[in-house]
């Protein structure tokens, strides 16, 4: 029996050139090599469609994202409410083939009485309301503001509304448990699809400490600046930030620090550089839901990695990476570390641990078992 797949993608998964795309992307290959065919439906939101993924897909549409006032909604967020679309519900009605939801984004379908005994299931990102409520947080707008914390309070509603529609895959174990709070009895954890990255750790000692991500998400600056101004203030270790278009603020608060370099929208492979030369990735955050792929680049390809808890929470990467939480404690941690050589016996640590966990073969078969059975 031909295994056929409809799958909804909350954007345009090509290039593969910012974290949010790395599951799609993967996902896709890892699936067709397990036999699946593969209908994909894109949300065009900032990026153009893309030849490229035919090679991997048997048919790929792309439908206009409803950006604008006409999708504020009193019950549906916007990010679901924005991505409606009744040419996407004509299609998907043509055939009875089981339908992949990537990300609560594409879940609008789930309120269809004509989808109501249709095999759905919804790949979770992260629990998108506490997602929401901290870049509230972290955001300095004021309309910002409003915006994520109306978000927030109807991402809380929907989520529970919707946990019973479908079945779920989480990316990690913590929001699995979130969500079995929230009513939903149908979940399991299922890790994020990855390159074909083996562990590439060096050995030895690498030059200097790296923080690395796109520093235009408030969330990311925030961490940046914490480490400036609580971490790195009186450390004369060397310190480089790198990422996607820095903030002017971010940019005069580096030129002021010794030691300290930032290195703003480096090419994919100076940014691997970075991470392959750097001697400890510091990977503090603040949201402790999903899972970071610049913690998962960091493992596979660097040495030391330093990282709070609510970086690794429900992860399983504990053993992998130095813990701290004061700025006093991240202090200790790279003064400890930084002299300290990394050794093969980590590397090896670390081949047992994720190459155990991000197996995309056996991860692509877990989704057809819970699809189609065994």
């Amino acid at each position: 029996m031909e295994k056929h797949l409809h799958i909804i993608c909350l954007n345009v998964p090509y290039p593969v050139d910012y974290g949010g795309v790395f599951d799609l992307f993967y996902k896709l290959s890892a699936l067709q090599q397990s036999g699946v065919k593969i209908h994909l439906h894109c949300f065009k939101y900032g990026r153009d469609e893309q030849p490229a993924l035919n090679q991997y897909c048997d048919s790929v549409d792309y439908y206009r994202r409803n950006e604008g006032l006409a999708s504020l909604s009193l019950s549906y967020p916007y990010i679901v409410k924005s991505r409606s679309s009744n040419k996407l519900r004509d299609r998907l009605s043509q055939d009875d083939y089981p339908i992949l939801m990537e990300g609560i984004h594409c879940t609008y379908l789930l309120n269809d009485k004509r989808f109501k005994q249709r095999k759905c299931f919804v790949r979770l990102h992260n629990v998108e309301h506490i997602y929401y409520g901290h870049l509230y947080t972290f955001t300095k707008s004021p309309f910002k503001k409003l915006y994520f914390l109306w978000e927030s309070y109807l991402l809380k509603s929907y989520e529970r509304s919707i946990t019973n529609k479908a079945a779920f895959f989480s990316v990690t174990q913590k929001d699995a448990e979130i969500y079995k709070t929230m009513g939903c009895t149908n979940i399991q954890s299922l890790p994020l699809f990855l390159p074909g990255w083996k562990v590439n750790s060096g050995e030895g000692k690498g030059c200097f400490c790296l923080y690395h991500g796109d520093l235009s998400v408030a969330e990311n600056e925030q961490a940046a600046t914490w480490l400036l101004e609580t971490v790195f203030n009186d450390l004369s270790i060397p310190f480089v930030i790198a990422g996607k278009n820095p903030s002017e603020k971010l940019v005069k608060l580096v030129r002021n620090k010794n030691s300290t370099c930032l290195i703003a929208n480096p090419e994919e492979r100076e940014m691997q550089d970075l991470i392959e030369k750097s001697h400890i990735n510091i990977i503090p955050s603040y949201n402790s839901t999903g899972i970071k792929v610049k913690l998962l680049n960091a493992l596979y390809n660097g040495r030391h990695c330093l990282v709070n808890e609510a970086s690794i929470e429900g992860t399983g990467l504990e053993k992998v990476c130095n813990i701290a939480s004061t700025a006093q404690e991240f202090k200790n941690a790279i003064n400890a570390i930084y002299d300290r050589p990394f050794p093969i016996e980590e590397i090896d640590l670390r081949r047992e641990v994720l190459d155990n966990v991000f197996n995309n073969t056996h991860n692509a078969n877990k989704i057809t078992d819970s699809i189609w059975g065994n």
